[in-house]
């Protein structure tokens, strides 16, 4: 469904989960791009965050551009995974 984004990271939220907010809140303050997809309005981002989670929308759920996933990594766990 969602092929990551070549450099980018892909966060699946929604707008009102304060967990969300704050990770991107915190992505931008270190700088960190990111491509934002609202689970509730984009369908197929609901279904993959359900697969990538045994069967749970659990939001943020971060998608990195080798294709990982992690959900609710505070931006440490990014920028190190990131970093490589």
């Amino acid at each position: 469904m969602q092929e990551p984004t070549p450099g980018t990271v892909t966060v699946f939220s929604t707008p009102w989960c304060g967990h969300c907010l704050r990770l991107k809140s915190r992505l931008d303050g270190e700088g960190i791009p990111y491509r934002d997809v609202d689970v509730e309005q984009v369908p197929e981002a609901a279904g993959f965050v359900m697969r990538v989670n045994g069967g749970n929308q659990t939001v943020p759920t971060v998608l990195f551009p080798d294709g990982t996933t992690l959900t609710n990594p505070s931006v440490a766990t990014v920028r190190a995974r990131l970093a490589g």
